[in-house]
């Protein structure tokens, strides 16, 4: 599994880098031509030749492995010729002599320096998984788990942890936990101040099923703690849930909420619109505040099941720009590019290829954010933005991710690295300090809508939870909810956490991100 995002620290939160498992003690040069600077061997002649090659069947795929026998120093210079062909900012990687290290050491150093305007890095998406735990997880959506998504409000002390949402049948609600939920201890360790954060981190998350651990927790609107045990197994999630129509003055307003762009939601997406057009709804509430993105193809079928044919036909959902050395031609799949349409069929990740897609035909959407709403997500409102469809946003400010990549699997790890930039129909893509509300401040791109926080105290598609309250508010009157003023009046836990800060959540880097099928 790669390591997980968000920890839990003695004195900060602090994120880790995702790494895969080619961390071996580098070997002699084998079959690897030695490294010359300025000279890159295309990468396919260096593709496949491991230091540790496997052999057998891949158990997912179905398919031989094509490992051949090779060294540490073959797998680094791949890497070195890969990203000199295709990182988005090639020019801006130095040229580092790959021997002495091991493999996913180098690779932290295949990518760009650089910061943004604002001071942050100008790619902070650059990581890894073992080959085997990205098929589970993009084909399936499987990982290990108990089925409970863990907010992390503050994870230094007083720290504080909430469930932010949980799949069905799964440990977590075989166990009760539900949203609002907050962790107190875990195995014995208090979470607020505990020192041990290695017993924290690897109770609250996981890193392989079978795992048991106890936790003491606090259900919403309880004021005496109950204690569970709950043992971690491989979770398979539901990408989309909650899908609800809700009757107001105005007519009816359909919700759902869309968590991952994974394989599994395409089928699940189709039937949720199909089940919002058949109740005749004339608005959305897209929920995507925990949605960091996944496939582009799935991003674009969700925007046309949202408008429908009559804006989007024939218009580009999102047009992909490689580095300088591919101005016309698509470089992996070494074809002309073509912008991705606006899917009006299906595209065969869980389901059958090319059948027709339901759709709501709205002239605007209402989408729901926070600061995890990331890249296939924020592709949604740009799109739409592009072909005239009104976006109005409610929530926290998107993650600023214009930009992804193709998968690229080599000796049992799977590499992710900045490969092209997306641009909506109108050629705008530069958002990387994401979108804001326009009256939530933020500094990205402004969007109509209100700034609210998240709101643990609710179910996500209650009407009365505090961002779906204020959007319904919003499509009603155009107007946005006093500024924490309620929440600033009240007392008590369920105040707090009313007004609380998005936290973070413990996701795989994946999911912060675009990613585009490779042809079969």
């Amino acid at each position: 599994m790669p390591t997980k995002v968000r920890w839990l620290a003695a004195a900060a939160l602090v994120t880790t880098a995702a790494c895969g498992s080619s961390t071996t003690t580098p070997t002699s040069s084998g079959s690897a031509p030695p490294y010359t600077a300025g000279t890159y061997p295309p990468s396919s002649t260096l593709a496949n030749q491991c230091a540790a090659p496997r052999t057998g069947t891949d158990p997912v795929t179905g398919q031989a492995y094509p490992d051949k026998p090779g060294s540490t120093m073959a797998e680094n210079m791949f890497l070195r010729s890969w990203t000199n062909e295709l990182y988005l900012w090639y020019r801006e990687v130095p040229d580092t002599n790959p021997a002495g290290y091991t493999t996913a050491n180098y690779f932290n150093l295949l990518k760009t320096s650089a910061t943004t305007a604002s001071g942050n890095p100008k790619d902070k998406f650059h990581f890894t998984y073992t080959t085997t735990d990205w098929e589970s997880l993009s084909q399936a959506g499987v990982s290990a788990g108990y089925g409970a998504q863990f907010a992390v409000l503050s994870g230094s002390p007083p720290r504080q942890v909430v469930v932010a949402f949980t799949d069905p049948n799964t440990p977590a609600t075989a166990a009760n936990l539900a949203r609002g939920a907050q962790i107190l201890s875990v195995d014995g360790v208090d979470l607020v101040s505990g020192s041990d954060t290695n017993t924290l981190n690897n109770g609250l998350f996981p890193s392989a099923p079978g795992q048991t651990h106890s936790f003491s927790v606090q259900d919403l609107g309880s004021s005496t703690p109950r204690t569970i045990s709950m043992t971690s197994a491989n979770v398979t999630e539901t990408p989309v849930q909650n899908v609800s129509t809700i009757r107001t003055r105005s007519g009816n307003v359909g919700y759902m909420l869309f968590n991952d762009h994974i394989a599994t939601a395409e089928q699940l997406l189709v039937n949720a619109f199909s089940q919002l057009a058949s109740s005749g709804v004339s608005d959305l509430v897209l929920d995507i505040r925990y949605n960091g993105g996944g496939y582009l193809d799935i991003a674009s079928e969700v925007a046309y099941m949202i408008a429908g044919p009559g804006p989007t036909a024939g218009k580009t959902f999102e047009r992909t720009v490689f580095n300088d050395k591919y101005p016309n031609r698509d470089p992996v799949q070494n074809q002309p590019l073509t912008p991705t349409p606006f899917h009006n069929t299906s595209q065969g990740f869980s389901g059958t290829s090319g059948q027709a897609l339901p759709s709501l035909n709205l002239s605007r959407v209402t989408v729901l954010t926070s600061s995890g709403t990331c890249s296939a997500s924020e592709s949604i409102i740009n799109s739409l933005r592009g072909v005239g469809i009104q976006v109005i946003q409610v929530g926290a400010t998107t993650c600023g991710k214009p930009y992804g990549f193709y998968p690229q699997d080599n000796c049992g790890t799977t590499y992710f690295s900045i490969q092209f930039q997306g641009l909506n129909d109108q050629g705008f893509g530069d958002y990387p300090d994401g979108f804001s509300p326009a009256n939530g401040g933020g500094g990205g791109v402004s969007v109509p809508g209100c700034g609210v926080a998240d709101d643990y105290t609710h179910a996500l598609g209650d009407p009365n939870e505090a961002r779906l309250a204020a959007a319904l508010g919003y499509l009603a009157d155009g107007s946005c909810p006093a500024a924490s003023a309620s929440a600033a009046s009240r007392q008590g836990r369920a105040a707090r956490l009313a007004a609380a800060p998005d936290g973070e959540l413990n996701r795989g880097p994946w999911r912060e991100n675009r990613i585009l099928r490779r042809p079969h």
